[in-house]
C-alpha cells in the first residue's frame, strides 16, 4: 500500500509527522513526502521514505499560481497513484483535495493541526481571508474522506459552522512524541557556559516560530518585568522569522531587547530544553503544541495559556500554570512563583513527564493514525 504525505515545507512533515510514516515503512508500506524542498529534504530517505519536491507559494492569494501549484500536485498524483493521499496545513488541505479530485485519488484525509492566524487576530483583511478559507475548507472536506483534528474545540468550531459533518470528522490529539527521546537531562555545563548564563541563575526558556500570535512580546516584557524585579532569571527565545506568515515579529526586535537572549533557529533542542528551569510558551492558540509535548515529557514545569491546544497539555496546578492570553504581568507572577519554589517545580516536572508519557506517546498516536488508514481504506493487512 503506498501513502502520500503532502505539507508547504519538509520541516512540517519531518519533525512532526515521522513517527507515523516510519510505523508504516514498518508495517510494509512504501511512504511518500511531497513538500519543497529544504534542510530536511534528504534525512527522509534514511527512514526509507521518497521524498519529492514541489513548489508553492505559502502566503500568495494568487489564483493563478494557486491553479498552477494544483495542477503541479495533481500531475505527480496521477503518476504516483497512491492509495491515500494525507495532507497537513491550510495549503496543502484545499490544493491536495482539489488536485487529488483531477488526480481520481479517492481516498484523501485532511489535517487541520490549528486553525493559524485568522482566527486570532482582528482586521478586515484576516476577516475576509478567513470566509474564503472556510469557503474553499468546506469544498475541500467535501473531496475528503476524514478531517483530522487536534483538539476539540476546533473541531466543534468547524462541526457547528457547518463546514464539516461530524462523521467525517477524527479527534487525534497531536501527532505523538517519542518519550524515550525526550527524557529528563542533566544540565549540560558546556552548553550553559557557551551561552554565557550566570551559575546563580534559573533559565526560562521558549521555542516557537517568531510570529506575534505565539506571544513574543508578552514573553519579552514579564522578561523584563523581571529584570526590573531583580530575579535570578535568564531568558532565552528559540524560533526563526515566519515570513510566511500574516503576523511575523521583526527580527530587530528580537535582536534589540536585551532582556532575552534571542537564539535565532536551533537544532539542539532537546540541549536546550534540557537547560531549562521553567518553559513557556503564551501562545493565543494552537492545535497540540509540540515544543510543550517536548518540555513535558522532558519532566519540565510549564507556564502556558489557558487557549486552545495549550490547555490540552497542560492542567493548571497540576504540571504547570494556564494564563490568560495576552497577559504579561500574570505570566510574571506565575514565573516569580515558581521560580522561589524549587519543590514545586519539581512537582510539576514530575506531573508532566507523567501526563505526556500517558496521553500523548508515539506508541499510541501512531496506533490511531494507522487505525485511521484502516478504517479509510477498509485494509485489513494495517495493522
Amino acid at each position: 500500500m503506498k501513502i502520500l504525505f503532502l505539507s508547504h515545507t519538509d520541516s512540517n512533515l519531518y519533525r512532526f509527522r515521522l513517527p507515523v510514516m516510519i510505523a508504516l515503512v514498518k508495517a510494509g508500506h512504501e511512504v511518500l513526502a511531497l513538500t519543497p524542498k529544504g534542510e530536511y529534504f534528504s534525512q527522509f530517505a534514511k527512514h526509507q521514505i521518497t521524498a519529492i519536491d514541489y513548489s508553492i507559494e505559502r502566503s500568495s492569494l494568487n489564483p493563478f499560481k494557486a491553479l498552477k501549484t494544483i495542477q503541479n500536485i495533481a500531475e505527480i498524483l496521477k503518476k504516483e497513484k497512491p492509495d491515500i493521499l494525507h495532507t497537513f496545513m491550510l495549503k496543502p488541505n484545499i490544493y491536495g483535495s482539489f488536485a487529488a479530485k483531477i488526480a481520481k485519488i479517492p481516498y484523501v484525509i485532511n489535517s487541520l493541526t490549528g486553525l493559524g492566524s485568522f482566527y486570532i487576530q482582528k482586521t478586515p483583511k484576516t476577516f475576509l481571508l478567513k470566509i474564503l478559507i472556510e469557503r474553499l475548507n468546506f469544498f475541500a472536506f467535501k473531496i475528503a474522506k476524514k478531517v483530522l483534528f487536534q483538539n476539540q474545540d476546533d473541531l466543534e468550531l468547524y462541526v457547528k459552522k457547518g463546514l464539516v459533518p461530524r462523521k467525517k470528522t477524527i479527534l487525534i490529539k497531536g501527532s505523538g512524541i517519542d518519550t524515550e527521546f525526550f527524557s529528563p537531562l542533566p544540565k549540560n555545563q558546556v552548553l550553559l557556559q557557551s551561552l554565557k548564563i550566570p551559575q546563580d541563575s534559573l533559565v526560562v526558556l521558549m521555542i516557537a516560530r517568531a510570529i506575534l500570535h505565539k506571544g513574543i512580546k508578552e514573553y519579552y516584557t514579564a522578561a523584563n518585568l523581571a529584570k526590573e524585579a531583580n530575579l535570578k532569571l535568564h531568558f532565552l527565545y528559540v524560533g526563526g522569522i515566519d515570513t510566511g506568515n500574516i503576523s511575523p515579529i521583526d527580527q530587530e526586535f528580537l535582536e534589540n531587547q536585551k532582556q532575552v537572549h534571542y537564539l535565532g533557529e536551533r537544532q539542539d533542542i532537546k540541549e536546550l530544553i534540557g537547560i531549562c528551569d521553567i518553559f513557556v510558551l503564551p501562545s493565543y492558540r494552537e492545535g497540540i503544541p509540540r515544543t510543550l509535548l517536548e518540555a513535558g515529557s522532558m519532566a519540565k514545569p510549564i507556564i502556558t495559556t489557558n487557549a486552545v491546544g495549550c490547555k490540552e497539555v497542560v492542567s493548571n496546578g497540576y504540571n504547570g500554570f494556564l494564563v490568560p492570553i495576552g497577559d504579561s504581568q500574570i505570566l510574571f507572577e506565575k514565573l516569580i512563583q515558581l521560580s522561589q519554589n524549587e519543590s514545586l517545580r519539581k512537582e510539576f516536572g514530575k506531573n508532566s513527564r507523567k501526563k505526556i508519557c500517558e496521553e500523548f506517546g508515539v506508541e499510541s498516536i501512531v496506533k490511531s493514525y494507522l487505525q485511521l488508514y484502516k478504517e479509510v481504506k477498509n485494509v485489513s493487512t494495517l495493522h
